[in-house]
């Protein structure tokens, strides 16, 4: 609310109900804004904050007790218990929202709300607004609407001790959930088992999948967002997971790679320990006042190093760099950032330039090398996916790896598959 003007209003409404099909819905998560400023979890819901009015008010709509829908559906808070389980300054039945906007939204000149996300939401306002209107003069009518996602997503790209706590529980979940897939994977099997080894690890300790498990074998470790996940795991592959879990709205975000049988061949020992050079010398560079870049900058040199010393390709290093020569076998960055959502908000360029790392914040470093059915490429190299992704706390001093509980070296990770 410091952030706005006291002639202002923000509204900020849950997420609504997404229909999967016919009368089943998908599972119900918040907005990530409305979740970060609230902690509540219940759709049907509307947060207003009003800057002008005392030392500022925070009121919370949402559902009533209801007993019969409660059989039905699930428990509510409630209006009544509202204000004293999210901090509330006062509390409204949702269903009486026609009714009390009018009145909140009259004399505000400026409404900070972000259009376009939720278009049954933005007609609602329009006509709660229309109806405010006729109740005072047009002078006094709203002359901005203001997106709250600057500000909002600003905020969120730092990270209080509460949300960094909450980061940490989410990435050492995740990594039970990598552990358990490298201990359950034989030739064989199928991708989807190591994608239930991963949801089951989740599951077990009351946390859920932040996006849906990327697995995929051989070939499959190519395809970047790859999540069919129903192929055999052949001996001999490599399989790639891509998966994290979520923890009270935060998100972990691993990758690892490794041989189906426990084995590494030697070629692909040679392009994995490129990835994880690549891994460690992104990490390095993360630490206040490195800018946003330099993580991605350390990892393409290591990268295209890797790639020239294998003889995947040829020139000067300096030169394969200028010219991107690496892009086809790695053509993304090297990380984003993470939160509340996986790719999470927030600036990667400010005025035009990198944005300096601060402490506070957390990002992913994931370098890979994806080197498909690739005419000129040796053989033994062909079909090899690879991603090392680590999540990372950004220090006063440097930088915390809160994903280290997963294997990532070649030994780690044959000692530990052979164990199981």
């Amino acid at each position: 609310m410091r952030s706005m003007d006291d002639n202002a209003i923000a509204l900020i409404p849950a997420a609504p109900v997404a229909v999967r099909s016919r009368d089943t819905d998908y599972p119900y998560r918040p907005d990530s804004n409305f979740l970060y400023l609230s902690g509540f979890e219940e759709p049907e819901a509307l947060l207003v904050l009003i800057p002008g009015r005392k030392a500022g008010e925070y009121l919370m709509f949402c559902r009533d007790r209801d007993v019969e829908k409660e059989t039905w559906h699930g428990r509510r808070l409630g209006v009544d218990r509202a204000p004293a389980a999210l901090g509330a300054d006062d509390s409204f039945p949702i269903d009486d929202v026609d009714e009390i906007l009018p009145g909140l939204l009259e004399g505000r000149q400026h409404v900070y709300h972000t259009l376009g996300k939720n278009q049954t939401f933005d007609a609602q306002l329009l006509g709660w607004l229309k109806k405010s209107r006729m109740a005072r003069r047009s002078s006094d009518d709203p002359d901005a609407f203001i997106s709250l996602d600057y500000h909002l997503h600003d905020m969120r790209v730092l990270k209080s001790r509460a949300e960094q706590k909450h980061l940490k529980n989410a990435a050492k979940l995740s990594a039970k959930g990598h552990v358990a897939a490298m201990k359950t994977c034989a030739p064989g099997m199928m991708e989807y088992e190591l994608e239930a080894a991963l949801i089951h690890a989740y599951k077990r300790e009351g946390g859920e999948h932040a996006f849906e498990p990327i697995v995929g074998g051989g070939e499959n470790g190519c395809i970047l967002h790859y999540t069919e996940n129903n192929q055999k795991l052949n001996d001999g592959d490599l399989v790639l997971i891509d998966s994290g879990a979520e923890v009270q709205g935060y998100a972990g975000d691993i990758s690892r790679t490794f041989p189906v049988n426990g084995q590494f061949s030697e070629a692909q020992k040679e392009l994995y320990n490129i990835v994880l050079e690549a891994n460690l010398a992104g990490i390095d560079a993360c630490k206040p006042g490195n800018h946003w870049q330099d993580p991605h900058d350390a990892a393409v040199k290591v990268l295209t190093k890797g790639l020239k010393n294998v003889g995947i390709l040829k020139g000067s290093l300096a030169s394969l760099i200028k010219k991107e020569a690496y892009k086809p076998f790695y053509m993304h960055k090297t990380g984003h950032w993470l939160g509340l959502d996986v790719h999470d908000v927030g600036d990667y360029k400010i005025d035009g330039e990198w944005r300096l790392l601060e402490s506070g914040m957390c990002l992913t470093i994931e370098p890979g090398l994806y080197i498909g059915n690739v005419r000129g490429v040796p053989k033994h190299y062909r079909n090899i996916g690879i991603r090392i992704e680590d999540d990372v706390l950004i220090t006063a001093t440097g930088c915390e790896v809160i994903t280290g509980d997963v294997p990532k070296t070649c030994d780690e990770i044959e000692a530990l598959m052979a164990g199981a």
